[in-house]
């Protein structure tokens, strides 16, 4: 695997000829809150998971951690230098209503960064958040049709609008394509698909929510729709009356489990063989983290629903995509073990 150090580099250069003082950039988020951000920028907290893995593709030298630890696997992937980031302490308590005042102030960020939902509870959890500890709080939508427009947005604040351009248009570029395409799928054409995230096979993502987005995105049916909510659980007997053509799997055990379970023998994507364990290294290409690492999942799904209608080599588009987003090019082998779902 090469890695490619000209984005770690040259991002590098740019912040160290940043100046160092006073509050100069202003952006306006994607909730319409007005934020000051200090022109010296170099040490950016990321609010969440997707956060991370955005700021990470775009200046990693200015991600200050992990939220969570970066396994072995996933470190060959990611510059050396980024996967060996310490894990930082969450922004909130469970349920998001002890903020960590502490925790915070001791790693000293100069901006707090979140990717992610923009409704209410985030906005007002910014809002609380910046209040409470003093420190500029930027919330930017994280769904997909939004991945450009972040990019634009953080790249504006950190003063790399340059190389923010060229991620936002290649995500428009990808999302133009797969949405063209997918739309010209007739309705009776269209898979209805079941996304089995854990190894029980009953988590799954709800009608409408980030978890189940690239599915819903793409244009397939998903069976869990009829349901609402971030994320919930499935019932077995909910599962076999949905009774889905395709099933989209998170956890290797179940992929394996399930070909052999007679409670699900009936399913007939399991009748049919039609079960796909999404890739995961180093990001999840499906729903985990929620960010810009969806994007790749987006042409694998394609290539499941409409193998007609996408005819690139996803070996290769995840060879670029790698390159592009991550900073390392891996190689054949590598990329063959990260499309097996390896880890």
């Amino acid at each position: 695997m090469k890695i490619d150090r000209r984005a770690f580099v040259g991002g590098l250069a740019v912040a160290l000829v940043a100046p160092r003082d006073g509050f100069a950039a202003s952006i306006t988020d994607a909730t319409g809150r007005t934020v000051m951000a200090s022109d010296r920028l170099m040490r950016i907290y990321p609010a969440g998971p997707p956060a991370a893995v955005e700021l990470y593709t775009l200046a990693p030298d200015l991600l200050m951690g992990w939220l969570e630890p970066i396994g072995q696997a996933d470190r060959e992937f990611l510059l050396p230098e980024s996967a060996a980031l310490p894990k930082i302490p969450r922004l909130t308590g469970r349920g998001g209503d002890t903020i960590n005042l502490d925790a915070l102030a001791a790693l000293k960020p100069d901006l707090i960064l979140d990717v992610s939902n923009t409704g209410e509870a985030y906005s007002s959890l910014a809002e609380r958040v910046q209040q409470q500890s003093s420190i500029p709080y930027v919330l930017l939508d994280g769904h997909l049709d939004r991945i450009g427009a972040t990019y634009r947005a953080i790249g504006h604040l950190i003063g790399r609008s340059e190389q923010a351009e060229t991620l936002a248009r290649y995500a428009e570029t990808t999302i133009a394509t797969i949405t063209q395409r997918s739309a010209e799928v007739p309705s009776d054409a269209r898979p209805l698909v079941y996304y089995a995230r854990d190894k029980s096979g009953l988590q799954t993502g709800f009608g409408g929510s980030m978890i189940s987005e690239p599915i819903e995105f793409i244009g397939a049916r998903n069976a869990a729709a009829e349901l609402h909510g971030a994320h919930g659980v499935a019932t077995l007997e909910q599962v076999t009356a949905w009774n889905p053509e395709i099933i989209i799997a998170g956890d290797r055990e179940f992929t394996k489990l399930v070909r052999s379970d007679p409670a699900w023998a009936a399913i007939a994507a399991v009748e049919k063989g039609r079960i796909y364990l999404a890739p995961r290294l180093p990001f999840g290409w499906i729903d985990y983290p929620p960010a810009v690492n969806r994007l790749i999942g987006l042409w694998w799904l394609a290539k499941i629903f409409y193998p007609d209608r996408f005819p690139e080599d996803i070996n290769a588009l995840a060879r670029h995509f790698y390159t592009v987003f991550y900073h390392v090019t891996p190689t054949a082998a590598q990329i063959g073990r990260v499309l097996a779902g390896g880890d």
